[in-house]
Formats: C-alpha cells, sequence, structure tokens
C-alpha cells in the first residue's frame, strides 16, 4: 500500500518548507547545520506564510554574543497598515548560548561563514536552518557541475538499456 505524500511542501515530520537558499549550494561547502528560532513581527509571518521571501542574499553574523541575520527580504504584507515591518532589517537569530560560543570560534577561522540554507515553519514555528560553510573555489564549481553531467548521462543511459 502505498503511502500518502505530503501537501505543501510538507515533509512527514511535520515541517512546511517555506524558502530555500539553493544559490548557498552552489557557492559553498556546508561542514555544519544548525536549527534556529527567528524574532518576527506578526505582519512578517503573514508574508511568510504566503511565501513572500527571499534568501538569495541573506548571511548570518555573530554581534556582541548574539546571531543576527542580514539581508533577508520578507516582503511588505499586503494588507497591512502602518504597523508593517521593514522588508530588509536585521533579525535575532535564537540558538542556545554554548551554539552561539562555538559559532563564534568557528567564524574566526579563516574562510568560514554562517549561511541560510532554509526557512521554514516546525509545529507553527519558523525555524531557520543555517550552516557553517566554507566557499568554493572556480575550480571546486567545474568539478561538481562535471559529477552531476556525468551522473545525469550515466542514468540516461540505465534508462535507454531498461527499455
Amino acid at each position: 500500500m502505498a503511502k500518502n505524500k505530503p501537501k505543501n511542501n510538507q515533509s512527514g515530520d511535520g515541517t512546511k518548507t517555506i524558502a530555500l537558499n539553493r544559490k548557498a549550494r552552489h557557492e559553498y561547502i556546508f561542514e555544519e547545520f544548525f536549527q534556529c528560532g527567528i524574532v518576527l513581527m506578526g505582519t512578517e509571518v503573514k508574508s511568510l506564510r504566503a511565501g513572500r521571501v527571499n534568501l538569495g542574499e541573506a548571511y548570518a553574523q555573530v554581534e556582541k554574543g548574539e546571531v543576527w541575520l542580514k539581508n533577508m527580504q520578507i516582503s511588505h504584507w499586503e494588507t497591512g497598515n502602518r504597523f508593517n515591518h521593514e522588508p530588509f532589517r536585521s533579525r535575532k537569530l535564537l540558538l542556545h548560548a554554548k551554539e552561539i560560543r562555538r559559532l563564534i570560534g568557528k567564524t574566526k577561522e579563516k574562510g568560514l561563514t554562517l549561511v541560510p540554507t532554509r526557512l521554514y515553519f516546525c509545529r507553527g514555528y519558523v525555524k531557520v536552518e543555517i550552516a557553517l560553510a566554507r566557499g568554493k573555489k572556480m575550480y571546486d564549481k567545474r568539478e561538481a557541475e562535471a559529477a552531476k553531467s556525468a551522473k545525469r548521462a550515466i542514468d540516461r543511459a540505465i534508462k535507454s538499456f531498461n527499455r
């Protein structure tokens, strides 16, 4: 008996993906992932439920013992009034103190940065998945693209062989 597939980008564990940062997969090598909460205003949550968010140029930064998400665009809520939010404001990320201390130590290393990879709802709360990442060199990008096209060619050959 086949299982029902989740609807609306929902996975089996009760999470619903709002936005993915696909560009980050191409630009960075991920070393470690962290799940964290985010401090939002009411109109921001309503815009997120409508899917009006852009993670493309966003990054996270540790400042004075707190982690901040910068340059993430959450569009204005259409029916918002004078209490509507600022689209590009800095938003505080919620992590345990131990995790923040670890991130402070890791980001001091040369070449490591914090990149948001996914924004999602988990049991009614908005969560952000950030990755400790190292930037890819041009030859790494070419190598990844070559491996991807080789895998595509192999899959195509297997598919035509099985017909």
